[in-house]
């Protein structure tokens, strides 16, 4: 650098000889070299910096998304195809989708591949959920803070309202967070993620060796974790649910899980609904055909009902405070006969047959006991009596229809309506029509057993056929 400088100063000094030759003054001379050795160097060095500095600004421009932007970690599989059963939580073939009344909506806004951190990095659960080994409520924040991203992504979340992105693709805000415009200003979509409506700690199951896969399945086969990895009550019942000493500490009362009330039913009523029993429950989903099924359900325990209904709610319907119109369907008068002989449902479950239904019986004349003007001309209750009454026994018979129905027998007749026939002859005033079937001696000690009364009502008890039975 310093041989090109003395040439130039040479070169300078030919060019300000005088047109006559001689040369210039030597102080002349002098500013001349001076000047040359300065831009000798300064000048090439600030051009080549200027000329090296204009294509570092046009780098420094972040990298683009690739066209249609980024595609993994949006659903839980490539392409949001369908989960395979295997890898969802237990209990999914049960209940398919999670309760919304326990896991109101989410709302996440980032994009995630559970499958390549925890296949390709080698990274735990633990690596970005260690909050969960030591969580004990449902309230505690589960997900990762920012800053712990930077450790494998070119970004800088130490102070979140001045987010430094790096000049690698995957420090830049769309790499994770969704939106075309995510970062723009400093902003991003908010991720919504509601609490639980449960009862739950991680740091118990976890110290008792339940690992993650037990209650959310197969996550590091998935990309994206959604609500359908949060876990089924059908799978907490497989420990929940056992009887003796196998339950151990797994207790299933309800309000082991579910929130409550300070007088210990189960709060039912949220935002995104009513909570009710699923149908694999003792057969209890509140279906719309519940007020027929729930009689059962009750009488098998009634305990279960309780978890979430007082006794009051019972007895408003069942002394008669409270009449649901929803317990029949709107055309049941003209149906109800049929349903009355099938005994399905059974209609003294709720009413008095010789008050509800004779009364409302009498007053349409469709009653025996009717005043004959309200009586409809040619109304007949029975079949003809060579099919009701007389023998043979055919599918009509009368006979039939008691042992099928007695119920709706005696919403008209009493027992001494039967005697008039068959009781004895003589005295007793009966027909002698015997209403024992071929054989019934053989059995009549079951019969006997199970129910007297009918027995009694034409016996005495001292009669020896009674004493053979007994």
């Amino acid at each position: 650098m310093m041989m090109n400088a003395s040439k130039r100063s040479a070169e300078s000094a030919r060019k300000t000889r005088r047109p006559n030759g001689r040369p210039l003054p030597g102080w002349l001379a002098f500013v001349a070299c001076l000047s040359a050795l300065i831009l000798g160097l300064v000048g090439p060095d600030a051009s080549a910096q200027t000329a090296d500095d204009a294509p570092a600004a046009e780098s420094a421009a972040p990298p683009a998304p690739p066209p249609g932007g980024y595609k993994s970690g949006l659903h839980p599989m490539p392409n949001d195809a369908e989960t395979p059963l295997a890898f969802m939580p237990p209990g999914s073939a049960a209940s398919p989708v999670p309760s919304e009344e326990i896991y109101p909506p989410q709302t996440i806004t980032i994009r995630f591949n559970h499958k390549k951190h925890t296949k390709d990095l080698k990274q735990t659960c633990k690596s970005c959920h260690a909050a969960a080994f030591t969580s004990d409520k449902v309230a505690d924040r589960l997900m990762p803070k920012a800053e712990q991203c930077d450790a494998c992504h070119d970004v800088d979340h130490s102070d979140l309202n001045a987010v430094k992105a790096g000049t690698d693709a995957n420090g830049q805000c769309v790499f994770c967070h969704i939106g075309d415009k995510a970062g723009e200003k400093g902003a991003v979509a908010p991720m919504v993620l509601p609490n639980a409506n449960l009862v739950f700690t991680h740091k118990k199951h976890l110290d008792r060796n339940i690992q993650c896969g037990q209650c959310h399945g197969q996550v590091g086969e998935l990309e994206l974790a959604t609500r359908d990895q949060l876990p089924r009550m059908a799978g907490c019942f497989a420990c929940h649910n056992m009887s003796g000493a196998a339950q151990g500490q797994a207790k299933g009362a309800c309000t082991t899980c579910h929130t409550a009330r300070n007088d210990g039913r189960m709060i039912t009523s949220f935002t995104t609904g009513n909570l009710v029993p699923p149908q694999w429950m003792h057969n209890a989903a509140h279906t719309p055909d519940f007020i027929d099924r729930h009689k059962a359900v009750a009488a098998n325990d009634s305990a279960f009902c309780g978890s979430c209904h007082t006794t009051n709610e019972c007895t408003d319907c069942h002394d008669g405070r409270v009449r649901p119109r929803k317990v029949h369907p709107n055309d049941w008068l003209s149906i109800h006969a049929q349903s009355a002989r099938q005994d399905n449902p059974r209609c003294s479950s709720c009413h008095q047959a010789q008050t509800f239904c004779a009364d409302c019986h009498r007053r349409v004349g469709v009653a025996r006991d009717t005043a004959s003007g309200n009586r409809l001309a040619g109304r007949r209750f029975h079949p003809p009596a060579a099919e009701f009454t007389t023998a043979p026994r055919g599918p009509n018979h009368h006979a039939w229809e008691a042992m099928r129905n007695l119920n709706a027998c005696v919403s008209c007749h009493t027992e001494r309506d039967c005697a008039t026939c068959h009781a004895t002859k003589g005295l007793s005033g009966g027909h002698g029509v015997n209403p024992h079937p071929l054989g019934f001696r053989d059995k009549c000690g079951v019969a006997f057993a199970r129910n007297p009364r009918p027995c009694l009502v034409c016996h005495q008890s001292s009669d020896p056929l009674v004493r053979a039975c007994q």
